[in-house]
């Protein structure tokens, strides 16, 4: 009886042994479309460091930086297979994995960094318990700015902007459809392709973050930016659920406080890299083509004759007007707030 004791102490103390060893050897793969100089990197950096403190070194992050892990769509088959421990996500990550959060990409929908504030404080509770029912676990949310629309000719009404021939990202299917529908000429186009495009006048406008225009001189060869904002750039930090259930739960708040600092760090640094990229486009030819007053409601009802190709197909009916509830709640609350507008 007693060495059967002393057996069962030993097996105990080896499994424990082996169970703080894996702990200690925890690396969250983390991939991300993010280049490898770029503030989200330098975040992502910090974070490891933090959650390695907070943990006592039994959590570390490894980065996979500039779209080395693949396209975010591949990314999320790579976490679902266990290649990767995680990824930061754009909205076509998240979208992938919650399809309804793709309503924050549809146009002239929402205004203001505010109001989007509100508008996820609502809905993101709703949209984590969906992402985690998909084996996903939601570590952060962040907004990474707006997308604008860039042109070789100015526009100022959607019937201007009806005359060009519009880039856009291929693969997202029911997006196209609804510009189709509203009544634009939608050539499909790979980023990496848009300057031959324009190049070749294949296409003449293309809307995109300011970050991203200036980065890669798109803008150069279509100097107008319309002053509207067209739909916010959503982003977060996810992981798989497999491993943050392996990570001690007396850690986990501290970590996705650090998380939230870090989110809300890249916030300030994004809305600073915009505006430097809009000040240095300008001082190389960009020209901002302010709104007209009537401008913003004739964009709206313009993209809202595409919306039976986007409700109930790329998101549901549900989150729709559940949006448009609190929408409606946060413009009754500040009806003296000025809505997308931007001073460049």
């Amino acid at each position: 009886m007693r060495k059967n004791s002393i057996r069962l102490y030993i097996l105990c103390f080896v499994l424990f042994i082996f169970f703080i060893g894996n702990l200690r050897a925890m690396t969250i793969k983390i991939g991300t479309v993010a280049p490898l100089r770029s503030p989200w990197i330098k975040e992502l950096r910090k974070l490891g460091i933090e959650w390695g403190k907070i943990t006592k070194g039994l959590v570390r992050i490894k980065i996979y930086a500039g779209g080395i892990a693949g396209s975010e769509k591949d990314m999320v088959r790579k976490i679902r297979m266990g290649i990767l421990g995680g990824a930061v996500f754009t909205n076509i990550g998240i979208t992938e994995i919650n399809p309804d959060s793709y309503i924050f990409n549809f146009p002239f929908f929402l205004d203001s960094d505010d109001e989007l504030a509100f508008i996820m404080t609502k809905v993101t509770p709703l949209f984590e318990k969906n992402i985690e029912k998909k084996g996903f676990k939601v570590i952060v949310w962040s907004n990474a700015g707006w997308v604008y629309f860039f042109s070789k000719k100015p526009i100022f009404y959607p019937k201007d902007l009806k005359k060009c021939k519009l880039s856009f990202s291929t693969g997202i299917t029911a997006m196209a459809n609804a510009w189709r529908k509203s009544g634009y000429r939608i050539v499909p186009n790979e980023l990496k392709d848009t300057m031959m495009a324009l190049q070749s006048g294949m296409v003449d406008s293309f809307y995109l973050p300011a970050i991203i225009a200036a980065s890669g001189q798109y803008f150069s060869l279509a100097k107008n930016m319309y002053q509207l904002k067209i739909a916010p750039v959503i982003g977060g930090v996810i992981i798989s659920n497999k491993i943050w259930k392996h990570i001690p739960d007396e850690f986990k708040n501290k970590m996705i406080n650090v998380a939230k600092k870090m989110a809300y760090n890249l916030s300030i640094k994004t809305n600073k890299l915009e505006e430097d990229a809009i000040r240095e486009m300008k001082k190389h030819g960009l020209r901002i083509n302010n709104a007209p007053a009537d401008a913003l409601e004739k964009w709206r009802a313009a993209a809202n004759k595409g919306l039976d190709k986007l409700v109930g197909k790329a998101f549901s009916e549900e989150i729709y007007n559940l949006c448009n509830q609190y929408i409606e709640e946060y413009r009754k609350k500040n009806p003296n707030e000025k809505q997308n507008k931007r001073n460049n």
